[in-house]
């Protein structure tokens, strides 16, 4: 595999961290930084997290 197919692959974690951890603050009825906010960065974190998995899979796929 190559070192980029790394880098997206620790970016999909990061990522997917950060959407449980959006999940578990707005499911607890009060998230810390707001509704608006912790929505946000749901909404932004999710596609990124999926996009950045898909293209790890891809390079280490095509990788020989």
């Amino acid at each position: 595999m190559v070192a980029k197919s790394y880098v997206f692959l620790g970016g999909a974690c990061i990522a997917f961290i950060a959407t449980v951890g959006c999940i578990f603050e707005l499911s607890s009825g009060e998230a810390q930084l707001g509704f608006g906010v912790t929505s946000a960065i749901l909404a932004l974190a999710l596609p990124l997290g999926i996009g950045l998995f898909v293209a790890a899979v891809r390079l280490g796929r095509a990788d020989p």
